[in-house]
């Protein structure tokens, strides 16, 4: 089973650009985020077409996550629980029906900036709130996984300037220390349990020239609960995609699981 995630910045800007690169990725489930569409304007026949099934969470104009399945979903569900007041569109969950069920939560993580001020305060108490549903999902021993854009550098190697990155949300040691908490709970971080090392990137911004100087950080992650690590297989990022017209700031990030 190939289960990729994909930050799109807009469904309408990758109306042409989402759909090639799943003709060529072969991906059975892919996890959206940012598809900036309410969900009755979601384009589901160009995907349907693709023999995906479509199931979103909506916003207009802002967050919005989706999933795309080739094989049969179960028990959907939106938005995070524990906050009924929250209304931001950043979460959603299925069992993806393989040789072996995985329930998949596919996520936008707010970005928490400026930090610090309610933003911020916001991004932190997301993640308790996030950290209490693993915590759930872990104590039913069944493969699950979370994968999406986190808005987290888990570390300075995941930048290729860390220095730019020290006041930023995405960077402080209060959100490093809340991801950690999150991996202490039993997470394999997919990517770093298949490549070390610096220069590693899924989001170069837009401005100043950051893709040709390869200016990037690394925000979109894996995170397989033991029973789904045992599965892990591959995982990497299709950073040439980064290269092509029009396209998303994030790059697509990937795994391979044997289910």
């Amino acid at each position: 089973m190939k289960i990729a995630t994909f930050n799109i910045n807009g469904i309408k800007a990758r109306i042409d650009a989402l759909p090639e690169w799943l003709d060529e990725a072969g991906c059975d489930v892919v996890l959206l985020q940012e598809i900036k569409s309410v969900d009755e304007a979601f384009p589901r026949e160009i995907f349907e077409d693709r023999g995906y099934t479509v199931e979103t969470h909506g916003q207009k104009g802002f967050n919005g996550v989706a999933i795309l399945s080739k094989l049969p979903l179960e028990d959907v569900t939106r938005g995070l629980p524990g906050d009924e007041s929250d209304e931001q569109a950043r979460w959603i969950e299925a069992t993806v029906m393989g040789e072996t069920a995985i329930r998949v939560c596919g996520l936008y993580l707010p970005n928490g900036n400026p930090a610090p001020g309610p933003k911020y305060d916001y991004k932190l108490a997301w993640m308790e709130r996030m950290q209490a549903r693993a915590t759930e999902l872990l104590a039913l021993e069944e493969p699950f996984l979370m994968a999406g854009d986190y808005n987290v550098i888990p570390q300075d190697e995941d930048a290729k300037r860390p220095d730019a990155w020290q006041k930023d949300a995405l960077a402080l040691p209060e959100t490093r220390a809340a991801f950690r908490r999150l991996l202490n709970l039993g997470f394999t971080e997919a990517f770093r349990a298949r490549t070390q090392g610096p220069g590693h990137y899924s989001f170069w911004d837009y401005q100043a020239g950051a893709w040709n100087r390869d200016d990037g950080i690394r925000i979109d992650h894996f995170l397989l609960s033991p029973a789904c690590a045992d599965l892990l297989e591959d995982c990497a990022i299709d950073r040439e995609v980064r290269a092509r017209e029009k396209p998303s700031d994030h790059v697509p990030v990937w795994v391979r699981l044997s289910a």
